[in-house]
């Protein structure tokens, strides 16, 4: 029969709280590299990049197709035209003013392929899902884009980057422009480049209890 004193039980409560205090204190002091506040990170490439938004009229083959022919038409427009902008601000008034022809290409390649389908062309806010783009991966989240709608606009959409102009070369293989890859690195701090690079690797790291963290080597 075993007999547990109120002094071995104050020491078993005293253990549990300190155990307890650590787990805590653990939990709070561990940080990550660089910094994995990800609605942090969203916002602060949101603030820095256009992204481009293309809509099908439906999941038809012929429709999906269609949204294709629109979306390469209007990346070689708009290439050249966004290859010197100097930051969002002057992207977004190019492509404002460069709205109305834009829209006119789309219908002229819309008509061209046998179709009537109506177009609008907007510069709005849209909320995306996680989407790679080659070796980038960007995190959810509102986003300003260039947003065009071929007909019902209930198909599957098509995304992309208009700057920096991450719009593939190679939609095959997902390759990106090298001028581009620079350029993303001068727009985007060093920790959201590294949470969007696909090369890079967040590892958790505990702040002051160093010697934990061979547990994540």
């Amino acid at each position: 029969m075993n007999i547990i004193f109120k002094s071995d039980t104050k020491k078993y409560r005293t253990l549990f709280l300190v155990i307890a205090i650590i787990i805590g204190l653990t939990y709070c002091l561990m940080t990550a590299g660089p910094n994995t506040d990800i609605q942090t990170i969203q916002s602060g490439i949101a603030d820095k990049i256009v992204r481009f938004h293309v809509i099908a009229n439906s999941d038809s083959e012929e429709d999906q197709a269609l949204k294709l022919k629109v979306k390469e038409a209007i990346v070689d427009y708009t290439r050249p035209i966004l290859s010197h902008s100097s930051g969002i601000s002057e992207s977004e008034q190019l492509l404002l003013k460069e709205s109305e022809n834009i829209k006119n290409l789309a219908q002229q390649i819309i008509s061209d392929n046998g179709y009537d389908y109506p177009v609008t062309v907007e510069l709005t806010d849209t909320y995306f899902p996680t989407k790679s783009y080659g070796s980038y991966t960007f995190p959810p989240g509102t986003y300003r884009a260039f947003e065009i709608k071929i007909g019902a606009a209930k198909g599957k959409n098509w995304w992309c980057v208009l700057y920096p102009p991450l719009c593939f070369i190679d939609i095959a293989h997902g390759v990106v422009d090298e001028n581009a890859d620079e350029l993303l690195k001068e727009t985007l701090t060093t920790d959201e480049f590294n949470a969007v690079s696909d090369t890079e690797k967040v590892v958790y790291r505990f702040k002051y209890l160093r010697f934990l963290n061979k547990l994540f080597d």
